[in-house]
């Protein structure tokens, strides 16, 4: 049974102009929904887009899955008008390889976990005679008609919370049907339909900035509550901003140096000492900065990443970790998804105030002013206590 995911962007956004490019907690918007998609048991996920940009970006940092494809669509599709049942007809059509479900997943719906798409997948396949499945939230809010009618209680009998069911509420997230049922109906559910439902923080949708700011202090915080109760095996840090003062000093030829700290060489090197493994994720591609990591003799060593968190999500499973393991060490927005995933987060001193905010250690030394050398410290004594 092939299972396809199916996420359409479209270049055109005239609440949030370029709102799926639009970094989300230092990464893409739809990268959020992409980067559950490729943990779940989806076979393949298909970017749909008339964006050239979003094409490339997928290319260039989703090359170490063979899960991810994209497809152009046309104009026609992409205008304000079309419906996404447009593009999804548009879509199938063109689509040469057979499937047997189709998962619609939307990118303005951030929240949206491996664990939701696979429980509507279950759905569909569980042999329940369900034809499709939804993502819902439960709501125990009242609602009115324009008459002054309630629709749902009665205000004579107001129930209290706990004893009142509330209302299924369709929260825009996770759409899955039999590829069979959506070539009948022509659209998105149809026949005999299943609900899943996901957590009542996950009804926000992002269409306007203000929805934007709301879904980022909420997903900020689902993020952070991680436990800070195992022992630091690993400690990731970003580079321009850590370990150098964030300068990078250009000649005619191109980058000439970068200034780094030799203490903090130092403090990374005693922390190999106590089996602490030290990694290295960069947005950049310099050579100078392979060539200070082999004189750490730090191994890994991934440099070109602009999503972040899809790689540390990467490490932490291919390695059987949890997020409680990690320590991460970063200073700007592309840090952002890390910073706040973390089990402990470090910032320099002079990192931006964003950051700042979210950060669970704000260093009281600068980069490349030994803040390296002193998260060194600070977590080798944190696992004298499990030791």
């Amino acid at each position: 049974m092939r299972k396809i995911g199916f996420i359409p962007l479209r270049k055109g956004s005239k609440g949030i102009p370029g709102k799926n490019k639009k970094k989300l907690l230092g990464r893409p918007l739809f990268c959020w929904a992409l980067g559950e998609a490729i943990a779940s048991q989806l076979d393949t996920i298909y970017i749909f887009t008339d964006d050239n940009d979003i094409i490339t970006f997928v290319h260039k940092e989703y090359h170490w899955t063979d899960k991810v494809k994209t497809v152009k669509r046309s104009e026609e599709s992409a205008t304000d008008a079309a419906s996404t049942e447009m593009g999804m007809l548009e879509f199938v059509n063109g689509l040469e390889e057979p499937f047997d479900i189709l998962c619609l997943l939307q990118a303005t719906s951030p929240f949206t976990t491996s664990v939701d798409i696979n429980a509507c997948l279950d759905k569909v396949r569980s042999g329940a005679n369900y034809d499709s499945a939804l993502t819902v939230v439960n709501t125990h809010r009242f609602t009115w008609y324009e008459d002054g009618t309630p629709k749902n209680y009665d205000v004579f009998n107001r129930p209290r919370r706990q004893d009142f069911e509330g209302l299924l509420i369709e929260n825009g997230a996770c759409y899955v049907t039999t590829g069979s049922a959506f070539r009948e109906s022509k659209n998105r559910i149809s026949g005999n339909i299943a609900t899943v439902q996901m957590p009542e923080d996950s009804l926000t949708e992002i269409d306007t900035l203000t929805d934007w700011k709301i879904v980022e202090e909420l997903l900020a915080a689902r993020l952070k509550t991680k436990k800070q109760s195992n022992r630091i095996t690993h400690l990731i840090l970003d580079v321009d901003g850590v370990f150098t003062d964030g300068c990078i000093y250009y000649g005619a030829e191109g980058e000439l140096m970068k200034k780094f700290d030799m203490r903090d060489g130092m403090g990374l090197e005693i922390l190999g000492q106590y089996n602490v493994e030290v990694m290295v994720m960069t947005s950049e591609d310099s050579q100078i900065v392979a060539s200070r990591m082999k004189k750490l003799k730090i191994k890994d060593v991934f440099k070109g990443v602009k999503d972040k968190y899809s790689l540390l999500s990467r490490i932490v499973t291919d390695r059987d970790l949890s997020f409680s393991n990690i320590a991460y060490i970063g200073d700007d927005v592309n840090d952002m998804a890390n910073i706040c995933a973390a089990g402990w987060s470090f910032t320099p001193a002079n990192a931006t105030m964003p950051i700042k905010n979210h950060a669970d250690v704000i260093l009281q030394n600068n980069s490349a002013e030994g803040a390296i050398r002193e998260a060194c410290d600070f977590i080798i004594k944190y696992n004298n206590r499990y030791e």
